[in-house]
């Protein structure tokens, strides 16, 4: 479908939101991806968030009758997208990233399966990993499956977040992005958390998007809130999960060591402990979910492998003192990064 081939009588059933900062480099790119989908029942919302560059031009250079373009000052990520959810007209909202490409069928088979499963709230896809122009052999493939996404994002955010369609309604129940400077980043596994608790949840099981890492990507800078947030969103989904009335040291602990931040780990907790909250928290979720928890045997067992081995990282790690956990975190973080690009 060509761009500005949709009469403006048509529907408006899904609203895409395309929040800008200074993102002229690829932006063309993704505004060309969203508009050439094979669904064509949506609108563009695209909020310029005080960019000194010359994404407005890029913007306003499109004459498509589904795109809506705002401008504001800067507000931030979480404020830009809840302004763009408080003024979408669609039931379900698509994110789309400015530096990222949505396939040609991502929105088709998404409203699909959204249609096809009422009980289901949100809905990601799989993605491939692009760095800057270039792509790679890496890709994130994460479960489809509701039961172990729910296990997963106990610990970690297994969704790509411009790849995600959530339903307006879901929104309304659990609130939009929190603006809580103590929460976010990241804005995007906090709300899916939240969501995880009330809705089902899936992702499409085949690569409809592409997600491009960028240098500058706030996660992952060494010099941000974001990890601390991280270990306080893991600590409030263990406690959540296990029914604890409060989160504990223990849990805190387990947050710490499963993100290797040993600087954060007490020392206090033993790993029969760890291995007890992981344990429980499966099994109630496979109980409320009314599923067997043999179906998460081996992640589990994943899970807790890698937790005996931070562990007993972290005894050592404790014996360096300040400067030596420096240096090694140093050295550690540069060999991921290695590891990631091989």
């Amino acid at each position: 479908m060509k761009t500005g081939s949709v009469q403006t009588s048509v529907p408006v059933y899904i609203s895409v939101i395309l929040p800008v900062y200074n993102g002229s480099s690829y932006l063309r790119e993704a505004i060309d991806s969203t508009l050439g989908q094979s669904y064509p029942h949506f609108e563009l919302i695209i909020i310029n968030d005080g960019s000194t560059d010359d994404s407005a031009s890029i913007i306003s250079s499109y004459s498509d009758p589904r795109l809506r373009f705002y401008q504001q000052e800067n507000q931030g990520l979480a404020t830009t997208l809840n302004r763009g959810i408080s003024l979408a007209a669609g039931a379900y909202i698509a994110r789309q990233d400015q530096d990222d490409v949505s396939l040609p069928q991502r929105i088709e088979k998404q409203i699909a399966f959204l249609e096809a499963n009422p009980d289901y709230g949100m809905v990601g896809t799989w993605a491939a990993i692009w760095e800057g122009t270039m792509p790679t052999e890496r890709s994130h493939k994460h479960s489809p499956e509701n039961f172990k996404l729910k296990f997963d994002l106990l610990f970690n955010n297994p969704f790509v977040h411009s790849s995600m369609m959530i339903r307006k309604s879901v929104l309304e129940v659990v609130g939009g992005y929190s603006t809580d400077r103590n929460r976010q980043p990241p804005e995007d596994y906090e709300l899916w958390s939240r969501v995880a608790r009330q809705f089902k949840v899936a992702n499409i099981p085949e690569v409809l998007h592409i997600y491009r890492e960028m240098p500058q990507s706030m996660s992952r800078t060494g010099d941000n809130p974001f990890i601390r947030h991280v270990l306080n969103i893991n600590t409030e989904n263990l406690t959540w999960a296990t029914g604890a009335s409060y989160p504990t040291q223990s849990f805190q602990d387990l947050a710490a060591l499963i993100h290797g931040q040993y600087q954060h780990f007490s020392h206090k907790t033993t790993l029969n402990e760890m291995f007890s909250i992981i344990q429980k928290a499966a099994k109630k979720l496979s109980d409320d979910a009314g599923v067997d928890c043999n179906n998460i045997r081996d992640d589990v067992q994943s899970r807790l492998k890698n937790l005996r081995y931070r562990y007993y990282q972290a005894k050592h790690f404790g014996l360096l003192g300040d400067v030596g956990r420096s240096i090694l975190n140093r050295i550690l973080h540069k060999c991921r990064k290695l590891v990631c690009r091989i």
